[in-house]
């Protein structure tokens, strides 16, 4: 137990998490970081080593509408950061098809008949659009038609989240594609493309260039965690977080966190950040919570994935960031090609690294396979999609990844506001930041423009700006220019 109060006591080492430190740390605050994860920061950001091949959780590419996010980005990582193209490409019944879509190339890989019935749905979609869409699938038709959705937007959607598009809030289709509709990717394939340098306007879904450090996503947050040590910022990995204590009569709240061998510690801070799961921080909050908050916490939902990394000779089959699989005869979602990512995230140029992405929810039959038995799933399902020939697989590994998306279901936002409410009422002091924190489908540079305001919050002595703001209108997150909004 810390000698005196903090002046924050963070929980999580993820982007948010160490953002908020970094920041602090920098105004001489002083601050303990405490991370479950006895290994690795950066929460789902972190990149995992193995047989010197480095495995990148999730596939991030650092690109920001917000210049504060941009310049942070410069100041941690500088020189390391790579300047990649991007390429990226859905398999669709065995034929690949550049994502995002270019409407022509498409449909002419759709064939006379099909196309023809793709462009009549679309003009259904916009001759008798569904008022006021509630689902993703209602919103996903508006913009594409019926049978463009059936085709490039189910399969995947519904693998990632385990549940039909109809039951998925229009809120995650507002956050994560408002700005690509069929319209806005037929002017973007016929428009000549500006200098991609000036990081100009353009939908961040339409993106071709990103930046990416050398050795991964991870190399940015370990250096952040450096910066933050050499600050006088205390880093601590292996600490399970186990209760959360607000004491009204010194206004300080006290951790409790379980280490690797079972001791329990406990930090005392002025004030507490949060990017811990927001129904783990429910219940574990004293003086206990109002039971409808508890309720409401108890009612959010995550979905959780794994990545099955596979070492294979290299033969070139595929040069693409990522390929997304819209095949329903197969459980993968997504497959990551590291050397695409960064030459040296793979240390052999005669071997490549893909990264094959399974969604499923903790304790599942598929979560549950022993990782022999999952990555010779991966290897046949790899095969079958005529992306390697299992010969050629000579290693491989399996990451799981408990809590990667809360999920937009039908009354989330009810419940967080329930929660949010209670919060509010009962927790001062006490700021939530990141996706898993606030329970919101941020980017990673979204996470860090929440810690950013929370930061500056805390310095300020009162919520000068508004935290949850960051990203509630899909159109910041998907249109704009680089760096065109400051935190301020």
């Amino acid at each position: 137990m810390s000698a005196s109060a903090y002046k924050a006591v963070i929980i999580g080492a993820g982007p948010a998490g160490l953002t908020a430190a970094y920041e602090l740390s920098k105004e001489g605050q002083r601050v303990v970081v405490l991370e479950a994860d006895p290994r690795y920061v950066g929460g789902l950001s972190r990149t995992v080593e193995y047989h010197g091949y480095r495995i990148d959780i999730g596939g991030h590419r650092f690109f920001s509408k917000s210049q504060d996010v941009e310049d942070l980005w410069t100041e941690i990582l500088g020189p390391d950061l790579l300047e990649r193209p991007r390429s990226s490409k859905i398999l669709y019944g065995g034929k690949f098809y550049v994502y995002p879509l270019k409407p022509f190339e498409a449909l002419s890989q759709l064939g006379v008949m099909e196309s023809a019935l793709c462009v009549l749905s679309f003009l259904k979609a916009r001759l008798k659009p569904v008022r006021n869409p509630k689902s993703f699938e209602d919103w996903v038709v508006n913009e594409f038609g019926e049978r463009l959705f059936r085709i490039f937007f189910k399969t995947y959607t519904e693998k990632v989240w385990g549940m039909s598009c109809r039951e998925i809030s229009a809120d995650w289709a507002a956050q994560r594609i408002k700005g690509l509709t069929l319209g806005g990717a037929i002017r973007n394939a016929m428009l000549p493309k500006r200098n991609p340098g000036d990081r100009s306007q353009v939908v961040k879904t339409l993106i071709d260039r990103f930046r990416y450090p050398r050795l991964g996503p991870g190399m940015m947050w370990e250096s952040c965690a450096e910066k933050v040590r050499a600050l006088g910022g205390e880093m601590l990995l292996g600490r399970s977080v186990t209760a959360c204590r607000f004491d009204a009569a010194s206004s300080e709240w006290t951790v409790a966190a379980q280490t690797a061998d079972g001791a329990t510690e406990e930090y005392r801070g002025e004030h507490l950040v949060s990017s811990m799961p927001m129904r783990q921080l429910v219940s574990q909050i004293e003086p206990r919570l109002p039971e409808n908050a508890l309720l409401s916490g108890n009612s959010l939902h995550y979905r959780d994935f794994l990545t099955i990394g596979l070492i294979l000779r290299e033969r070139n089959r595929i040069t693409d960031n990522w390929i997304y699989v819209h095949d329903p005869a197969v459980k993968m979602g997504r497959v990551q090609n590291y050397k695409a990512w960064s030459p040296e995230m793979v240390p052999d140029p005669h071997f490549c690294c893909y990264g094959l992405e399974y969604f499923c929810f903790a304790g599942d039959g598929l979560w549950a396979m022993s990782d022999e038995d999952l990555i010779a799933l991966g290897t046949r399902e790899l095969e079958q999609v005529r992306l390697c020939k299992a010969a050629d697989v000579v290693d491989g590994c399996v990451i799981r990844q408990p809590k990667a998306y809360p999920i937009y279901d039908g009354d989330y936002q009810q419940q967080v506001s329930n929660v949010r409410q209670a919060l509010d009422a009962h927790c001062p002091n006490l700021h939530l930041v990141g996706r898993n924190g606030m329970h919101k489908y941020n980017n990673q540079d979204h996470a860090m423009l929440t810690a950013l305001l929370a930061a500056r919050n805390i310095l300020a002595g009162e919520n000068k700006y508004d935290v949850w703001s960051v990203n509630e209108d899909g159109e910041y997150h998907e249109s704009g220019h680089a760096g065109e909004r400051s935190a301020t």
